[in-house]
């Protein structure tokens, strides 16, 4: 039976999408059997939509991404002028996200992963990082653009950080006072001027 174009990219951001929650919610160690059994496909169909478990790992990463992206420009345009950056900390360090691994941000899921990819995979990650510390240094202060993309860098990699050390705890009351001291700090150090 032959099935249209458009199902088989269909069927492609359909492995996206799993590949992409599966991996930041278990890990870059998923496997690819595990993966299309899930979704009801065989594991020899896999190679019809990807040539490599990397090439599918690079794809959920730029998938991860762009939630990632959406969740923060969510929360932009729901913030007051000038209340941007704050809204972003609340949003990254609130404990929605905190407990939606398999849909939050990648780096605090798969950074400690990452190191150990290969090049392709880690320039990947790194060209999506600069594209979050760009899009999040427009809302800091500072008297260039280079002087906002450092503190952008330094506020993601910090969030990003607390976010895993929060998922790491098993105690709910630790990772809601980390949670909430993380967002205290972060706003008063980067969204005031």
């Amino acid at each position: 039976m032959r099935y249209p174009a458009e199902h088989k990219q269909e069927t492609r951001e359909r492995i996206i999408h799993a590949a992409s929650r599966r991996f930041r919610r278990a890990g870059a160690g998923v496997g690819i059997g595990q993966l299309m059994k899930t979704l009801k496909m065989t594991h020899g169909g896999f190679y019809r939509h990807f040539k490599s478990k990397d090439d599918l790992f690079e794809a959920a990463l730029r998938k991860s991404f762009e939630e990632m992206r959406a969740r923060m420009r969510a929360a932009i345009a729901s913030a007051q002028p000038g209340h941007e950056l704050g809204a972003i900390v609340e949003t990254y360090l609130s404990e929605q996200h905190c407990n939606d691994a398999a849909g939050g941000c990648p780096v605090a899921a798969l950074a400690s992963e990452i190191g150990r990819q290969p090049r392709a995979l880690r320039a990947a990650f790194e060209r999506s990082i600069g594209e979050a510390t760009s899009a999040m240094a427009q809302f800091m202060t500072g008297a260039t653009e280079e002087e906002r993309r450092r503190k952008a860098g330094v506020l993601f990699s910090g969030m990003s950080g607390t976010l895993a050390v929060a998922r790491a705890v098993s105690d709910e009351e630790l990772r809601k006072r980390i949670l909430a001291a993380a967002r205290k700090i972060y706003v008063e150090a980067f969204a005031h001027s």
